[in-house]
């Protein structure tokens, strides 16, 4: 791979996992971390668009009182009844709007596939935004490495794995989810979050379905 299509690579990676962080309780280290700093710079590398929602997204945290931004987060993902964007894939893909239902479990086992394990500290369950990033983030990273060395057979199956994640997981529920964390969100903060959570997975999604190898043609 050229060096420039290497940068893009680990940008994409890199911006997977500061949205994927932004989905945890939101803490003073987020900028004390110099987090939306970074996902500036990542995104810049990706996309324009990309870039001036990562400038807005930092700047309306910056602008936030934290304990509101605690506020928003508790009202529109955890309750304490009737959460209006609720973080989980079973929510939106499934019939009843449940938790733990047969979309978890196939996740779950995507993982698995992936040898992605969901850390023992992580009190969430396998379908929250923040864990299918966070898997995401990781297929992206290692389809980098093996394109890095040279590993065809690799890059093929992660590619088919971010297909899988994509077509069957978040790329089907990130649009109904952002679309709900924009209509209630009460700070700006969220409402960019959402944009631009809703812009990268679509982005990623089209990345997915065009790594789709030719059919062999029949002999």
């Amino acid at each position: 791979m050229i060096e420039q299509d290497l940068e893009l690579q680990r940008a994409r990676e890199d911006l997977c996992r500061f949205l994927s962080a932004c989905y945890y309780q939101p803490v003073p280290e987020f900028a004390e971390d110099k987090l939306f700093d970074s996902m500036l710079a990542a995104a810049s590398v990706v996309d324009p668009e990309l870039a001036a929602g990562a400038r807005r997204l930092g700047d309306a945290f910056a602008g936030q009182d934290l304990q509101e931004l605690l506020i928003d987060y508790t009202r529109l993902f955890l309750g304490p009844v009737d959460a209006p964007a609720r973080p989980y894939g079973s929510i939106w893909l499934g019939t009843e709007s449940e938790l733990m239902q047969e979309s978890t479990m196939a996740v779950l086992e995507l993982y698995r596939e992936g040898g992605f394990d969901v850390a023992d500290d992580f009190r969430e369950l396998p379908d929250h935004v923040a864990a299918e990033l966070e898997f995401l983030y990781l297929l992206i990273f290692r389809e980098h490495r093996a394109r890095r060395d040279g590993d065809g057979a690799a890059v093929a199956m992660l590619e088919a794995l971010q297909r899988r994640l994509l077509g069957e997981h978040i790329g089907r529920w990130a649009k109904p989810f952002t679309a709900a964390v924009e209509r209630h969100a009460q700070t700006a903060f969220y409402r960019e979050l959402a944009g631009l959570t809703a812009r990268f997975v679509a982005m990623q999604a089209g990345i997915a379905a065009a790594s789709v190898p030719p059919a062999r043609p029949a002999n």
